[in-house]
């Protein structure tokens, strides 16, 4: 089986997953957009999708759904890392260490780039607030890690890993997280987890 083609869940394919970023189109040719740590890379973007965007799309519709972040790999990460020659800004906003886009791969050194491991994935659906989206998912009690709420008409961040930690965060006019004007989900977050 072509790997491109595999699929992730009842919906995704690995190809769409890896591919979606507007730094991965503009730079195409020179990204290998796919996993590398196959063995350990696809089960955990397998059990992003089964446990976590699979249930979203049965309730909002695979119409509806719009990726906008999925997979990291390493060639990828160093686009996003670089300044766009025009414009002078970063291409993307990359927290490897951090946000679980990247996975279980692993670096030059034979360790991984994120040593949360799990997967993590971008995303919104048509013509809904992503606040609206934030409280079906907790609603529904879905077992992410890290959700990261960015505003009512962006995407939010979600990822899924062994920790299960149910931690939410927003973020300010500084871009730094905090956790002021979401402290209902928090605690329902923190009340579901017991």
């Amino acid at each position: 089986m072509n790997m491109k083609e595999l699929k992730l869940g009842k919906y995704l394919r690995l190809e769409e997953f890896c591919t979606c970023t507007q730094t991965y189109h503009k730079y195409a040719q020179h990204i290998n957009p796919f996993p590398q740590n196959i063995k350990e890379t696809i089960p955990a973007l397998q059990d992003l999708n089964k446990f976590i965007i699979d249930p979203i799309i049965d309730n909002y519709g695979r119409a509806n759904f719009i990726l906008t972040y999925g997979f990291c790999s390493p060639d990828l990460k160093k686009y996003l890392e670089k300044k766009d020659p025009l414009t002078g800004e970063k291409n993307g906003r990359v927290a490897p260490k951090l946000d679980q886009h990247i996975s279980y791969e692993l670096n030059k050194n034979g360790k991984y780039y994120c040593e949360r491991l799990g997967a993590a994935c971008d995303f919104m659906i048509a013509d809904l607030q992503s606040e609206i989206l934030v409280d079906w998912i907790l609603e529904n009690n879905l077992p992410f890690d890290s959700l990261y709420f960015y505003g009512s008409t962006r995407p939010i961040h979600i990822s899924y890993g062994h920790q299960h930690k149910r931690d939410i965060w927003t973020f300010g006019d500084a871009r730094q997280p905090t956790k002021k004007g979401i402290e209902h989900w928090v605690k329902m977050a923190k009340e579901q987890k017991r």
